[in-house]
């Protein structure tokens, strides 16, 4: 067996960490399409995101300088939950882009998959915000 080669070990880690960042980007634009559609998953795309930005701290870093972003990557690392603003910003959005697909369609079984699909992301938002009010709930 011949001994590893610390360049191409090196030159792997270089390989790795490029294709971990270009990741890292992909699923942070996926995630920022979230800012614009109520029913797109924002939060697992930006954690992701972080995680292959893992490789690389400094780009890490200015994404936490991100208010929107950070605030998502924080409440998930602390198990935050999330805060009341931010459940009603998500409620306006989502129904309000809900209701306005609606009235444009007019089809009734469209309108009933946009129900759905909107109770189910409504519970979805209302479930992980409990932590949230769980915890402030403790400390008064």
């Amino acid at each position: 067996m011949s001994p590893i080669n610390n360049k191409e070990c090196g030159d792997d880690l270089q390989l790795k960490t490029i294709l971990l960042t270009a990741l890292g980007f992909v699923f942070l634009g996926l995630g920022a399409i979230g800012l614009l559609l109520p029913v797109w998953p924002t939060t697992p795309f930006v954690l992701v995101s972080v995680a292959c930005f893992s490789s690389a701290p400094r780009i890490k870093a200015c994404i936490m300088k991100i208010p929107f972003f950070r605030e998502h990557i924080e409440n998930y690392e602390h198990r935050t939950g999330l805060s009341r603003k931010t459940v009603c910003h998500s409620m306006i959005w989502l129904w309000g882009m809900l209701l306005l697909s609606m009235a444009i369609i007019r089809t009734f079984w469209i309108i009933i998959i946009l129900l759905v699909v909107g109770v189910a992301v409504t519970s979805h938002i209302l479930w992980m915000a409990k932590a949230n009010y769980r915890k402030k709930a403790k400390t008064e």
